[in-house]
């Protein structure tokens, strides 16, 4: 059987931490933040974790992780 390939898009948009949780970066901090309050920016600048709902998603599409 042939080998799974890594969905690319997701490889560099989230990371797996040491215990084997991923982390991802917050939506939103792109563009359009002149308006958005610092107190909100300073929120999105952190991590978060993906929920477990997601996990099995995010396991198949990064399979060598």
């Amino acid at each position: 059987m042939g080998k799974i390939k890594t969905h690319k898009a997701s490889a560099k948009r989230f990371s797996f931490t040491g215990t084997g949780k991923v982390k991802r970066g917050h939506m939103s901090t792109r563009h359009n933040t002149g308006w958005k309050p610092s107190k909100r920016m300073r929120g999105l600048r952190k991590g978060a974790l993906v929920s477990s709902a997601r996990m099995h998603d995010l396991k198949r599409q990064l399979p060598y992780q």
